[in-house]
Order: C-alpha cells, then structure tokens, then sequence
C-alpha cells in the first residue's frame, strides 16, 4: 500500500473513531473471504460497518482519535465494527456472537459503548438479550403497567361515587313525586271529611206592641 494511500486510511478510520460512541473488536483470523462477506452483511442490517484495517493504521488512528482504550484491544489481526447513530447494538453484538459460534474461529476481544471499555464476556451477554424494538416495548409496558394500575385504582371509588349519586338523585326524584301525590291525597282527604256548615237555628221573634184586643 502506497503512503498515500495509508494516509487516506488512517484519516478515514479517525474519522470513524471520532463519531462512534460504539464499537466492537474481534480477531478475524481464519475466517475465509465468504464468512467475512456473511459477517459484513449481518453487521450492516444492524446498523454497524465491519472494517478490517492493519493494526498498525489503527493503532494510529486510535491515538489521533484520542480512543486510547482501542489500544488495548488490538492484538493481532483484528476487525472493528462500527455501530452507526441508529444502529442496533444488541443485533451488532448478536451478529458477532453468531459467527463465533457458526465458525468457531472469529474471537470476540471487546469492545468500547458509551465511551464505556466492555468485554467479550459483556458482549456475549448482550448477544443473548430480545431485539431493541422488543426491548423497548418490555420497559414502556413495566412503566405503564402501574400507572394503568393506579388509575383504576382511582377511577373505581370515582366511579362508584359517581353511580352512589346518581342512585340518591333519582331516589329523591321518586321521594319527591311519591311525596306530591301523598300531599294531593292528604288534601283531597282532609277537604272531604270537613264538617258542613252548621245550619243557623231559626229565632222566634216577638214583638211588644200591644194587642189590638186588649185595646
């Protein structure tokens, strides 16, 4: 490889150090061109781009990137995955995980999350967790299942009140229609059994004029 050409290379992978919060390092040697191709591939639907560049261009790199903690994991051959913005890393991880397993040559070395030094044994753990998506949904269901819960346990007294006053409203529409007619009644009863006026004795009246025969 011309100098020239390094150059470039060693450029391109600062570059990729700088803007990747994740990555994930493993020793290639073995595989054949095919099962480099299948990994790439696999790494690619993951949201990751699967570098194999000289260690000593990484180590350069590493350095004018500031990532120190890459140094450490680059120990021969070895290949990077670079996790994207909007990459998957559990699938990336999985990804990885897979071919080591399907191979039996690829070795996971570690890696680098978050600004964060991991594992091979952390990255194997995260190869075994569900997809992000699903992930995702497990934590917003554990967060909204209680607050489901609490609203029922809210809402039912309300709504048990709510049906305890609509209860009591239409009793006191009955009581005060039933109470109506018991006064109607009560006057109808009290007119009929009135006394009837007493009729006015009739008076004897005389008079103090003298008879005309004791004239």
């Amino acid at each position: 490889m011309k100098k020239e050409d390094k150059e470039q290379v060693v450029a391109e992978l600062t570059e990729r150090l700088r803007s990747s919060d994740t990555l994930l390092v493993a020793d290639y040697r073995g595989l054949t061109m095919t099962q480099i191709d299948t990994l790439r591939s696999r790494l690619l639907e993951s949201g990751a781009r699967f570098s194999v560049v000289k260690n000593t261009l990484t180590r350069r790199a590493a350095e004018a990137a500031g990532a120190e903690a890459l140094l450490a994991l680059l120990e021969g051959p070895s290949a990077i995955a670079f996790l994207e913005a909007d990459g998957d890393m559990v699938a990336a991880a999985k990804a990885l995980a897979d071919s080591a397993r399907e191979t039996k040559v690829l070795a996971i070395r570690g890696g680098i999350m978050e600004g964060r030094t991991v594992t091979a044994e952390e990255i194997e753990t995260l190869a075994t967790l569900p997809p992000i998506d699903i992930l995702r949904g497990q934590v917003l269901g554990a967060i909204v299942a209680p607050i489901t819960a609490f609203i029922g346990l809210v809402s039912a007294p309300l709504q048990s009140l709510h049906g305890l006053i609509d209860a009591r409203i239409e009793q006191l529409g009955g009581d005060e229609v039933d109470g109506g007619d018991q006064v109607a009644e009560g006057n109808l009863v009290a007119d009929s059994e009135e006394p009837a006026a007493e009729e006015t004795p009739e008076v004897e009246t005389t008079t103090d004029e003298p008879n005309e025969s004791e004239a």
